[in-house]
C-alpha cells in the first residue's frame, strides 16, 4: 500500500478531481482542492504546504501551478497514478488516438469487469468498490499517462496511433512519446500488426470467436484488439464470443438517435479528431450521408477529410469555430454555425442518414462531447416531436 503524503493540492476539480478529492479525504489526507481555471492563474501560494500535486488530465504541464511545482520537486502524479496506488488493481489499460472507449467498455463486458479511466468513472471513483487484485479495465489518454510513475497494466492495449491533440503536446513525436508509456512496466503488450512494435499482433482481418454486433471495418479492429488482450487472460473463446455478440456500442460513437420520417440520426460526436470522422464516414459509405463537421481547433490537417468525401455525402453542414478552415477545405460546406441551424438546413430524404462527426473537439460551444452529443439528441428528438 502507497504512503500517502499528509497534504496534496489536487488541480482540476472535473470528475477525475473530485474523485481524487473523496479517495484522498477518505484517508484522512488534508486535501487542498482547486479548479483548473485558479490553478491556470497562478496562486504559487498554494504549494506552499503542499507534499503531492494530483493533477487532472485537462490541466496542461505549462499550467503555472504545476511548472512550480515542477521547478520545487514537488511529485505530480495524474489521478489514474494515484487510482493505481490506492486501488492496486490488476489492470488492464487501453490507449490510442480512437476506439479507446469502445474497446474499454467491449473488454469490461467480455472480462465481467469494472471499466473507468479517461471516460465515465474515474479511477479513483472506483474506491472501496472492491479488493486489491480485482480486474480493471481503465481507458488511458495521453494527458493521463503524461504523468504516471508506477502505474504498471497486467495487459497494456495500443489501438492506434493518429495526430491528435497537437495542440496540448505539440508535435505528433511527443503525443506518440506519452501514448507509449503505456508499456512502462506493462506484463502482456497488444499492438497492431502494422506498427512494428513488439507484442501480442492484432488487425481487423483477424479471426474472430464471433462477429462483432457494433458497426464498421474500424469497429472490427476494435473488437480484434479486445480478444486478443482477452486471451492473454486466458478467457475462453465462448466468453468472448457472448461478448462481441451483444456488446451494443457506446454513447456518442456511430449511435442512432431516432429516424425522423425516414431519415436516420447518428450520433458521433466523440469523432473529435480527423481520423475518427474517416472511420464514420468509411461506416456509411455505401448510404446517402448529410455530414455535420465542426468544433473548436486541436490543430489539425483538414485536407484527408476533405479527400474522403464521396458521391455518397449529399450536403456537409460546418459549425463551430473550425467553420472557416472547414469550408477553405471543403468549398461545398455549409457555414451553418450550429447545430440547430445545421438540422433546420438539412434537407435528406427516407434513406438517407444525417452523421454528426464533427473532426474537431467540442470546446468553443460545449462543455465536451458528451454535450454536444446530447444537445444533437436534444434536437433530434424534437423533430421527431
Amino acid at each position: 500500500m502507497t504512503t500517502l503524503p499528509e497534504r496534496v493540492l489536487v488541480l482540476g476539480l472535473a470528475r477525475s478531481g473530485k474523485g481524487a478529492v473523496a479517495a484522498l479525504a477518505r484517508r484522512g489526507v488534508e486535501v487542498t482542492a482547486v479548479d483548473r481555471e485558479l490553478g491556470n492563474d497562478g496562486d504559487l501560494s498554494l504549494l506552499d504546504r503542499a507534499e503531492l500535486l494530483v493533477k487532472s488530465p485537462g490541466v496542461p504541464r505549462e499550467a503555472p501551478l504545476v511548472a512550480e511545482a515542477e521547478r520545487l520537486g514537488i511529485p505530480i502524479w495524474s489521478e489514474v497514478e494515484l487510482g493505481y496506488r490506492l486501488l492496486q488493481p490488476r489492470l488492464v489499460g487501453v490507449t490510442g488516438t480512437n476506439g479507446k472507449t469502445t474497446t474499454t467498455e467491449l473488454l469490461g463486458a467480455i472480462l465481467d469487469a469494472p471499466s473507468a479511466g479517461n471516460v465515465g468513472r474515474a479511477l479513483t471513483d472506483l474506491d472501496d468498490e472492491f479488493e486489491p487484485g480485482t480486474l480493471v479495465v481503465c481507458e488511458l489518454s495521453s494527458f493521463q499517462l503524461e504523468d504516471v510513475h508506477e502505474l504498471a497494466c497486467e495487459v497494456a492495449v495500443l489501438l492506434n496511433l493518429e495526430p491528435d491533440h497537437l495542440d496540448r503536446h505539440g508535435s505528433f513525436e511527443a503525443y506518440r512519446d506519452a501514448k507509449l508509456r503505456i508499456f512502462e512496466r506493462a506484463h502482456v503488450k497488444v499492438v497492431p500488426r502494422s506498427s512494428g512494435l513488439e507484442g501480442i499482433e492484432f488487425s481487423a482481418d483477424d479471426e474472430l470467436p464471433a462477429e462483432p454486433l457494433i458497426r464498421g471495418a474500424h469497429n472490427r479492429e476494435n473488437a480484434a484488439a479486445a480478444t486478443a488482450a482477452a486471451r492473454a487472460l486466458n478467457v475462453p473463446d465462448e466468453q468472448i464470443a457472448r461478448g462481441l455478440e451483444t456488446f451494443p456500442g457506446v454513447t456518442h460513437r456511430l449511435e442512432p438517435v431516432g429516424e425522423v420520417n425516414g431519415v436516420r440520426y447518428v450520433n458521433d460526436s466523440k469523432a473529435t479528431n480527423v481520423a475518427a470522422a474517416l472511420r464514420a464516414l468509411a461506416a456509411y459509405a455505401d448510404e446517402p450521408v448529410h455530414l455535420i463537421l465542426g468544433g473548436s481547433r486541436k490543430g489539425e490537417d483538414f485536407a484527408p477529410l476533405a479527400a474522403a468525401i464521396g458521391p455518397n455525402v449529399r450536403s456537409v453542414h460546418l459549425i463551430g469555430e473550425t467553420a472557416d478552415e472547414l469550408a477553405a477545405a471543403i468549398p461545398e460546406g455549409h457555414d451553418d454555425g450550429d447545430l440547430a441551424t445545421a438540422l433546420a438546413h438539412i434537407e435528406a430524404q427516407p434513406g438517407d442518414v444525417v452523421l454528426l462527426s464533427p473532426a474537431c473537439a467540442s470546446y468553443d460551444q460545449f462543455r465536451d462531447f458528451e454535450q454536444r452529443g446530447e444537445e444533437f439528441r436534444r434536437l433530434v428528438q424534437n423533430l421527431s416531436g
